[in-house]
This record gives C-alpha cells, structure tokens and sequence, in this order.
C-alpha cells in the first residue's frame, strides 16, 4: 500500500484525482488547501491546517481545477488596505477576478482563513477574507467556518459583521502564539460543518 501512495505523481495530488489513489489514502483527497502570501504568514497557517488535516497546501499560483475538490479551504492576506477588489496583493487577486469567474463551484463547501496585522491595520484587519467569501459565493459554493471575533484587538474588517469573521482571523505578527490552536479549533468547527475531512 505504502509503494502505491509513493509512486502518485504530484499532479494527482494538488489535482485530488480519485481514479489514481488507493481508497485508503484518498481520505482527503477530496479536499484543496489553497492560499496566497506576501510576507510568508498566510504559508506559516497553511502549514499548521496541512499538518492538522493531512493535505498539501498549494499556491493559487499553481493550483489547477478548484471544482475537482469536494471542498476547499483558502487562505489570503490582507495587503491592499481599503481596497474594493484585489485586496490580498497576491496571485489571489487575479485568480478571483480570472479563472474564478468561469468555475462551477455549485454544493462547494468553502472555508476561508485570513492574515492581518490587527496593532498596525486595525481598521482593515483580514478584509480579504470578505472579498474571498463573495468571488466564491458568486460561483455557487457555499462558505462555511464563520469564526468569532472574541480575542481580537483590530478597530475594523470588512469580514466581520455582529462580532463574527466570515472565516478563521490569525495575525502572526500580534498573536502568533494563538494560530495553532485557533487552527486546531477552527479545524473541528469545519469537521462538525460539513468539510469532507
């Protein structure tokens, strides 16, 4: 069984093929973790839901054919502050507005985390994750994994609406300290709604 699971191509695994993974290892195949960075700390949390949940985590820059997954998970900065659209500053951005548009994503169950710098953008803190939520939610999927805002010090988001995130909020740069566990939480939270993990 182990020589079967070394010998898949790379391809099979960002793609989630089912056809080429034996049952036992396809247990979350049929999840995409995907995430864009700038500075490195939306990867820092992809590594801490990859080790959590047993899937690779792929740069949007290289991920190909989102609706092969039977669910999603992806992650963004915020870098463009205030900004309408192109908020992450990331491959995200163009994906969004690009191969985004003409994906059926129809039964999807989508869960979003975001990065921000509550002390330094307070009032723009994780707002990516908001224009995620909607570009995905236009293409049929359905987002799953809001998450409180209880324990965050930020002013303003656009992700967040009666003290809830649209998804997980994490800021390495004022609490990193608390992502681990806040992704081991959100990670049963999704579990508990449906995710395919």
């Amino acid at each position: 069984m182990l020589s079967a699971v070394l010998a898949l191509s790379p391809e099979s695994l960002v793609l989630g093929s089912r056809a080429t993974v034996p049952a036992r290892a396809s247990a979350n195949m049929g999840v995409g973790l995907l995430y864009s960075t700038t500075t490195g700390n939306t990867e820092t949390v992809a590594g801490y839901l990859s080790a959590e949940i047993g899937v690779d985590a792929v740069d949007i820059a290289d991920a190909e054919d989102l609706a092969s997954f039977d669910g999603l998970i992806i992650g963004a900065p915020t870098w463009h502050t205030g900004a309408d659209s192109e908020r992450s500053g990331t491959a995200w951005d163009d994906y969004l507005y690009g191969d985004l548009t003409s994906a059926d994503l129809k039964g999807k169950k989508v869960a979003i985390f975001g990065l921000g710098d509550q002390a330094g953008y307070g009032d723009n803190f994780c707002d990516a994750m908001d224009e995620l939520k909607s570009c995905f939610e236009k293409q049929g999927a359905e987002v799953i994994g809001a998450w409180s805002a209880d324990g965050y010090d930020h002013t303003e988001s656009k992700s967040e609406a009666g003290g809830t995130f649209v998804g997980l909020a994490c800021d390495e740069d004022n609490q990193p300290d608390q992502s681990e566990e806040r992704v081991k939480a959100w990670v049963a939270q999704l579990k508990s709604e449906g995710m395919p993990l």
